[in-house]
């Protein structure tokens, strides 16, 4: 389901993902704080399309001003501990990685997902993109369910 919010023109574009961090102090008496502040801090979300003819408004935060969007919760790929997964099962993340040139960094720290929290298991992916973890975990790429 999507929804209609405000970002700034420079990531109004189909295909892009961020994660929403919340409010920032530069919000404040924003006259467009309703429809801007709408989504849920921590969550990844996609952009899936731009409001045709909605202009461009003024931002304190982005020097380029912000342009209406409707985004969707994004899918969350991560590596997660092999034994036992299986669509449908929850799971954490097994923990952070100091190893941040492994092609799969990205994969044992993703966006938009706390390692305190469990998620279920939306599809297997398979391997993950690295050769040997360097911690010496056995994973699995997997895409999580973020939303609720």
């Amino acid at each position: 389901m999507s929804t209609v919010t405000l970002i700034g023109s420079r990531l109004a574009e189909p295909g892009t993902e961020f994660v929403y961090e919340g409010e920032a102090d530069a919000c404040a008496g924003c006259p467009y704080r309703s429809q801007c502040l709408n989504l849920e801090p921590g969550r990844k979300y996609r952009v899936t399309e731009i409001r045709e003819n909605a202009q461009t408004l003024e931002c304190a935060m982005h020097d380029d001003g912000v342009r209406a969007v409707e985004v969707e919760p994004a899918p969350t790929r991560a590596n997660i501990t092999s034994k036992g997964a299986f669509a449908g099962s929850k799971t954490s993340l097994p923990g952070p990685c100091p190893y941040v040139a492994c092609p799969s960094h990205e994969y044992c720290e993703p966006d938009g997902v706390s390692f305190d929290k469990e998620y279920r298991i939306r599809e297997i992916i398979g391997e993950p993109p690295h050769e040997i973890c360097h911690l010496d975990r056995s994973l699995e790429l997997v895409e999580l369910e973020t939303d609720d």
